[in-house]
């Protein structure tokens, strides 16, 4: 399946983020437009980004994670209050995982599988 997909972990409390907002905007030219808001399950996972209707191109996206309210939820003092990834598609065919580490003053992404 193509497409992007995101799984937070929250690993200052070993446990999935749920719960978190996640928007996802593409770039055309260097104007940004939004195609979707979900908000992470249980897992801390959002399966799938991109609506059915809106097929995966080549070009940049970017992943927005709204993580105050998620540490304000917890009594938290974030740093962060909002983490913004920024990606580079080549494959419309493929399937783009971007997972984030978290911590209320760190973070860390990779591609993941």
């Amino acid at each position: 399946m193509s497409g992007i997909s995101t799984h937070i972990l929250d690993i200052s409390r070993g446990r999935p983020a749920d719960g978190v907002q996640v928007t996802l905007e593409r770039s055309d030219g260097g104007d940004w437009h939004e195609i979707a808001t979900q908000v992470t399950d249980d897992d801390g996972r959002v399966k799938r980004l991109l609506p059915v209707h809106k097929p995966l191109q080549s070009g940049q996206y970017r992943l927005t994670f709204h993580t105050q309210a998620y540490f304000d939820a917890l009594g938290v003092e974030g740093l962060y209050p909002v983490v913004q990834i920024t990606i580079t598609t080549t494959d419309s065919g493929g399937h783009y995982h971007i997972p984030l580490l978290l911590t209320a003053n760190g973070y860390s992404t990779y591609r993941g599988s």
